[in-house]
């Protein structure tokens, strides 16, 4: 039997517009979803403030990688539980449990920071915990919101999840949690961040049906009477398994480019930290309209997209090792953002339409995990890539080993080998 993957859907793509238009319930759950990400977002500037205030005796890079990393331990161990059948638990049971315990955790958290009792171990263990669910709620708001239209509204709905979640990750919360920082503190991102957990939760109560009319809604549960793991689902489906190779290794190839920015601003650039900011703003803006962008991509071939895609993007860190200058720099940082902001949503509709309605939970949750763990590991080894190469050398680098993935991409979609 055929499934999408193989073919080309012959269904127009819903745009934006009309998905919104037509399913007021889930517009109210990516508007929930958005407000979220910005309390998320404010966090990326306020954590390391937090961190060197209450580092101690702790070497700051050793704290600041131990409170960067604890976010994805308990949360990475529940994922693959759940992507591998170990566990089981409807997507919206697995968000609700993502909101709350954010919610009640982080607003302990912010608490101490305000009154000045926060301490180092406090703040590790409070994120480790925390973000129990992080994971599997990322992945079941993409299920849940995926979901409630029908296949052709399907790549607009991924495409409005990256649009959110680029406006309020990049844009949004840095610049808000910035401002809040430097007038309040960092502890009252901590708060913020939980009002953004209670705000999804409140849409998550009133826009999205109780449990069981999901899953009578969507067949998120396969009809055997034991769910089945994501991996086995994937190794009798070579495409979406070769995809997710490809997936990990665009994501893992990216992060010697976080490593090496900030050096790179200040040994190619000569400025500092405004200068890092304006081109962290540049990727910002770029990746917003990349994600509006997808809107118009919506009728392509998704195949030949994504190849093009990979291959855009691995020349923009090549681009960036040959400059020298700052505005320069900022351009090719913004397109690389334009190019960049659209594989996700691309990548997880061409992941869906290929999949049975049961096979959507642990297969996604386990491409989420899989995407997310690459970070972490990248940014591993990047530290002795760049210490040992310098920084213009692991930029070229981290393009030319990105390229290598646009055969690889190629051979694993256009080989029609799912059953």
């Amino acid at each position: 039997m055929s499934t999408a993957a193989e073919t080309e859907p012959a269904a127009v793509n819903s745009s934006y517009r009309d998905v919104l238009l037509r399913n007021r319930r889930m517009a109210g759950l990516l508007l929930g979803d958005l407000l979220a990400n910005a309390g998320t977002g404010m966090l990326i500037v306020a954590m390391p403030v937090q961190t060197l205030a209450v580092h101690g005796t702790v070497d700051a890079a050793v704290a600041i990688g131990m409170v960067e990393a604890a976010p994805f331990l308990l949360s990475t161990v529940l994922a693959l539980a759940i992507s591998l059948g170990r566990l089981s638990a409807t997507p919206r049971r697995l968000l609700l449990a993502d909101c709350v315990l954010r919610a009640v955790t982080f607003t302990g958290l912010g608490a101490l920071a305000v009154a000045g009792r926060l301490t180092l171990p406090l703040l590790v263990g409070g994120l480790l915990l925390g973000s129990t669910f992080r994971m599997a709620g990322s992945s079941s708001r993409r299920l849940l919101a995926t979901s409630m239209v029908g296949d052709t509204d399907r790549f607009a709905v991924n495409g409005l999840l990256g649009l959110g979640g680029n406006f309020a990750l990049l844009v949004l919360g840095p610049v808000a949690g910035g401002l809040l920082v430097a007038g309040a503190g960092a502890g009252w991102a901590l708060l913020a961040d939980a009002c953004g957990a209670l705000i999804l939760l409140a849409s998550l109560l009133r826009y999205v049906p109780q449990a069981a009319a999901v899953r009578a809604e969507s067949g998120l549960e396969p009809p055997e009477p034991e769910r089945e793991s994501g991996w086995r689902i994937l190794r009798r489906r070579p495409v979406a398994r070769r995809l997710l190779v490809v997936v990990f290794f665009f994501n893992f190839l990216y992060m010697p480019i976080e490593v090496a920015l900030p050096l790179y601003v200040r040994e190619a650039l000569h400025t500092g930290a405004s200068g890092l900011g304006l081109l962290w703003t540049a990727l910002g803006v770029g990746a917003l309209a990349g994600a509006g962008l997808v809107d118009r991509l919506r009728n392509l071939p998704q195949r030949p997209l994504l190849i093009a895609i990979i291959a855009l993007w691995a020349l923009c860190p090549m681009a960036l090792a040959s400059i020298g200058n700052q505005t320069a720099a900022m351009v090719v940082f913004s397109l690389g953002g334009l190019i960049w902001a659209p594989f996700t949503p691309v990548a997880y509709s061409f992941l869906q339409s290929g999949l049975r309605p049961g096979e959507q939970q642990p297969v996604v949750t386990l491409w989420t995990t899989g995407s997310t763990v690459a970070a972490p590991l990248g940014l591993l080894a990047a530290g002795p890539l760049i210490a040992l190469t310098g920084i213009h050398t692991s930029l070229v680098l981290s393009g030319l080993l990105t390229m290598l993935l646009v055969p690889l991409a190629a051979w694993g979609v256009l080989t029609r080998a799912d059953p």
